[in-house]
C-alpha cells in the first residue's frame, strides 16, 4: 500500500536514483529522521539502471580520492548494514598508459594515493598482461593496479540505500513527481507534487540530467545535458575469469 504524502518534512530529496537514495540514506545516518524522497516514476528508472557500476578510487586530488575510498568501503559493507545484497565484488582494476604523459600521470596519481593510504602499485605491461591474458600490451608503457577497486550492481546498491534510508526513518514515495519548487520571499518553503503540497525546510535536487529543467523554473542555470555513449556486448568468452579486473585505457577512452 502506498504511503501517504506527509504535509511537512525537514528534508525533501527529489529523485530516486542512486544519488538521491544515497543522500536520503546518509541524512538518516547523520540522525535526521524527517526525510522525504520523491520519485516521479520508479526507483532507479532514470539513468541508474544502466550504469556500469564501476567502483574506482584513484582521483585527481586528495578530496575526491578520499570520497571514492569511502564509497568503496561503504559498498563493501552496505549489505551487512542494510540487509540488501548489492552485488559488490572487489576484482581490482588496471589502468594502462599508452603515452609517456599518461604514464607520468599514473606515477603522480599512484604516489598521491599511497600518501593517504590507497594501496596502488605501478606495474609493467607484462604484469598487466599476466593478470589479464586477453590484454594487448603492444603499445602499453606501464599500468596502475588497485586491488581494492571493483564493481557493484547499481540497481541493487540503490535498493540497499533505500532499505537503509527507510530503516533510518525516511519516507520514500514512488510515482510522485514534483511539479514545482515553492519559493516565498526568496526562500525555499516546499514542493508541489501530483499528490499535493509538502512544506519543507531543505531540498536536494538529485534528478540527473533533468535537474537542468527543474532548476530552470527558478531561473537557475545548471550545466547538465545528455551525452551519447556506446557500449559493446560480446558473446560468451570461453574460460574468461569471473573475477577479471576492470581494464581502463584513458588514451583510447574505453574501459572493459
Amino acid at each position: 500500500m502506498a504511503s501517504k504524502l506527509p504535509s511537512h518534512a525537514e528534508y525533501v530529496v527529489i529523485g530516486g536514483g542512486i544519488i538521491g537514495l544515497s543522500i536520503a540514506y546518509h541524512l538518516t545516518r547523520l540522525g535526521h529522521r524527517d526525510v522525504l524522497l520523491l520519485e516521479r516514476d520508479q526507483l532507479t528508472c532514470g539513468t541508474t539502471w544502466h550504469a556500469a557500476g564501476l567502483v574506482t578510487q584513484l582521483r585527481a586530488n586528495e578530496t575526491m580520492a578520499r570520497l571514492a575510498q569511502y564509497s568503496a568501503e561503504l559498498f563493501r559493507d552496505l549489505e551487512n548494514l542494510t540487509g540488501q545484497a548489492t552485488g559488490f565484488r572487489q576484482t581490482g582494476s588496471i589502468t594502462v598508459a599508452a603515452t609517456e604523459d599518461r604514464l607520468e600521470e599514473l606515477k603522480r596519481g599512484s604516489s598521491m594515493g599511497r600518501s593517504f593510504g590507497l594501496d596502488v602499485d605501478l606495474i609493467s605491461a607484462a604484469e598487466a598482461q599476466r593478470r589479464v591474458p586477453l590484454l594487448d600490451v603492444s603499445d602499453v608503457l606501464g599500468a596502475a593496479w588497485i586491488g581494492s577497486d571493483g564493481m557493484t550492481n547499481p540497481i541493487d546498491t540503490a535498493r540497499a540505500f533505500a532499505a537503509g534510508a527507510r530503516q533510518g526513518g525516511a519516507t520514500i514515495l514512488e510515482r510522485t513527481p514534483v511539479a514545482r519548487i515553492l519559493v516565498e520571499n526568496g526562500r525555499f518553503v516546499g514542493v508541489e507534487t501530483s499528490q499535493g503540497t509538502v512544506r519543507a525546510e531543505k531540498a536536494v535536487i538529485s534528478t540527473g540530467l533533468w535537474t537542468r529543467d527543474v532548476a530552470a523554473d527558478l531561473n537557475w542555470s545548471v550545466p547538465l545535458q545528455a551525452a551519447e555513449h556506446f557500449y559493446v556486448v560480446t558473446e560468451a568468452i570461453p574460460d574468461l575469469p569471473y573475477d577479471m579486473p576492470t581494464i581502463r585505457d584513458m588514451d583510447a577512452r574505453v574501459y572493459a
